[in-house]
């Protein structure tokens, strides 16, 4: 279990990351997202170890992160742009990787053929995509117990994005693992995560199972025989409000049973709910703290 207690880290004058707390069971796959510049790469670094941390602390089953080298090993960091010498190899990252990591070749094999590279050409005649690809495919044989990817997506072609969620979850049934992936792309983050934490401020200000949170917030869309103005809904924890004329579109989070019978009883004459998806609940969530633009 990945524990992060008031974890904080500062560059030069800039509070990074603030007092932040989170944690991850093992066996999830937990969706890391944020606005730019809200400091998802740096939180991931703070738990690899590339980062030591102001204040605070980072344990994994107890252990601390940047204290215990062994609990290090049982962790692969995967960063947005990954450094390699100009003329590097896919078999020169391979024999660097194994000197850190336990590997397994025929996982390595395996996924090198599904992806189609070539070990010997050097990365720098690789497209952006296909360098991505090479640091994935270790990453799926090294097997990692803490799997942290930063973009993960980033420059993947949609039949390798596809090829790569399978792969993971294949990883994830054959071992016991937790998978932290940080990606603007929430359609696909939806796609494969099971829980999710918004960082906001330095801090995890939303988090816990991506399905109960998609599930407690909903849009609402309403007809009256007059127009409403926004007070009506006071009692209700909106996130969103829109009108033209009669019709209302209203974004509300809660039960959706409660709310549909509290909204019955403003007498619309049309009432309609449609789910939403972890795009819409990310900019809903942000919105509402109007922090989405700063």
């Amino acid at each position: 279990m990945l524990k992060i207690e008031n974890v904080s880290k500062s560059f030069e004058s800039y509070d990074v990351l603030k007092g932040l707390n989170m944690n991850l069971e093992d066996g999830h796959v937990f969706g890391l997202v944020g606005v730019n510049g809200a400091g998802k790469s740096t939180l991931l670094r703070c738990i690899a170890g590339v980062y030591e941390v102001d204040g605070g602390m980072i344990t994994y089953d107890d252990r601390s992160i940047h204290d215990d080298p062994d609990t290090r090993k049982s962790i692969l960091f995967i960063g947005d742009d990954p450094y390699f010498n100009r003329n590097v190899t896919i078999n020169d990252l391979l024999k660097f990787y194994r000197s850190f990591y336990e590997l397994d070749l025929e996982a390595y094999f395996k996924y090198l053929n599904m992806f189609a590279l070539d070990p010997q050409k050097p990365l720098n005649s690789f497209s952006k995509g296909m360098k991505r690809q090479c640091f994935l495919l270790l990453a799926l044989a090294i097997k990692p117990r803490l799997l942290l990817l930063d973009e993960a997506f980033d420059g993947l072609d949609p039949l390798t994005r596809l090829d790569f969620k399978k792969a993971l979850a294949e990883l994830l049934s054959d071992a016991n693992i937790s998978v932290i992936i940080s990606s603007h792309n929430l359609k696909e983050l939806e796609d494969i995560c099971d829980s999710f934490g918004l960082l906001e401020d330095g801090k995890i200000k939303t988090s816990g199972d991506l399905f109960s949170a998609k599930d407690q917030v909903n849009k609402y869309q309403l007809v009256f025989d007059e127009a409403k103005d926004e007070d009506l809904f006071s009692d209700f924890d909106v996130l969103s409000f829109t009108k033209s004329g009669r019709v209302l579109n209203l974004v509300i989070r809660g039960p959706r049973d409660e709310i549909v019978t509290k909204l019955n009883e403003l007498d619309p004459l049309i009432l309609d709910v449609l789910k939403i998806d972890f795009e819409e609940l990310f900019i809903y969530e942000v919105e509402k703290r109007g922090s989405l633009h700063e």
